[in-house]
């Protein structure tokens, strides 16, 4: 039964560290002893509520946390439910008896340093590239539990979109992996995916960094009086830029390995060696495309590709150029670390996973 375990009790691992007894901090771990069979009954229940309606509900509404706190509390609700006919016709009372009911209830589920856990689904579109980079170190199985697995496959399920495919029951027939392939082929392949999704492939090994609009590490080097660089830039992408830009520069690719050649097969409608890698650059799929790009910017990228790749990517230039911004490229990624471990330790980076 996975536990939310909160504050100083989350923080015996040796890869954190803090400067505020861990205020705040959540970490879920599962403990196999843990649950009664009511509880580990009525777990079961509300995961299979929330499958059944999560075509209604995206939200979790954090329901696991608020069992295990109103459970550990002993919490029973004491001041009955207002219930209104008329909302012309609401009282003082009505007003005071829903507002206290309302306290009650939030205050058994404040945790002892004074806030309150919630899931943070927004950070959600890290678990991708967290995988790759597992996968391709080598160090999947020591992070991931098989009950991590499950619960991040659960999660896929739920928030699958129905023309994608969703099976909770999942009994081989068609499973969600199965669907989410087939919308993918029925959508022209992973050559229509985003930018980032097709820097991400290449790192993998399942996509050419050619097929990739370029993400050259040079762009660190425009001074700060010029109207676009890396100090302008929203924080996040600029993370998530500078990290991608250095493994653009790098051109890395993971060592193929049985799994990385299969996803070589299953990801395109024609076969991997057939495809033209540099009219796949700038293919996105109508439901990613935000806005339509004009003639000007694809002669932009164009442009931005053939001075990166035909030029800066050559010899000399490669050597005074290009290998000069990789490494300015990592020592930017240093010092992004060091000054945010330096300000609060134990933050996240996961945006560097971009």
């Amino acid at each position: 039964m996975w536990r939310l375990r909160i504050g100083a009790k989350a923080g015996d691992d040796p890869y954190l560290s803090t400067t505020n007894n861990y205020l705040g901090r959540q970490v879920w771990e599962f403990d196999v002893g843990a649950g009664s069979p009511e509880e580990l009954s009525e777990v079961d229940m509300a995961r299979q509520n929330f499958s059944d309606n999560r075509s209604l509900y995206k939200a979790n509404a954090d329901l696991l946390w608020r069992m295990q706190f109103l459970r550990e509390k002993k919490f029973k609700q004491m001041i009955p439910r207002v219930k209104i006919e008329n909302a012309e016709k609401i009282t003082y009372e009505d007003a005071k008896m829903a507002l206290r009911r309302g306290i009650v209830y939030m205050a058994a589920l404040q945790s002892d340093d004074g806030h309150w856990a919630a899931e943070n689904a927004g950070c959600m579109f890290f678990n991708a590239p967290f995988v790759i980079c597992l996968y391709i170190t080598g160090h999947l199985d020591k992070i991931f539990s098989p009950e991590h697995r499950k619960e991040m496959l659960r999660y896929l399920y739920n928030h699958q979109n129905d023309d994608g495919g969703v099976d909770p029951d999942h009994d081989g027939t068609k499973s969600a992996c199965a669907r989410a392939r087939k919308w993918i082929i029925d959508h022209g392949g992973a050559t229509y995916t985003p930018l980032f999704g097709k820097a991400w492939l290449s790192v993998l090994g399942v996509y050419e960094w050619s097929g990739c609009k370029p993400i050259p590490p040079e762009f660190w080097f425009l001074p700060s009086y010029f109207p676009i660089n890396g100090g302008t830039l929203w924080i996040y992408l600029r993370d998530i830029f500078m990290a991608l830009s250095y493994l653009y520069g790098k051109k890395f690719v993971a060592t193929p390995t049985p799994l990385i050649l299969q996803l070589r097969e299953e990801l395109y409608p024609e076969a991997y060696a057939d495809i033209v890698w540099s009219q796949a650059r700038n293919r996105c799929a109508k439901e990613d495309l935000y806005y339509p790009q004009n003639l000007v910017q694809d002669l932009f990228w164009k442009s931005v590709y053939m001075f990166s790749e035909n030029i800066l990517n050559r010899w000399p230039f490669n050597k005074l150029i290009r290998e000069k911004a990789i490494r300015t490229a990592m020592e930017l990624i240093h010092y992004q670390l060091h000054y945010r471990w330096s300000r609060a330790k134990g933050v996240s980076y996961a945006c560097l996973l971009g």
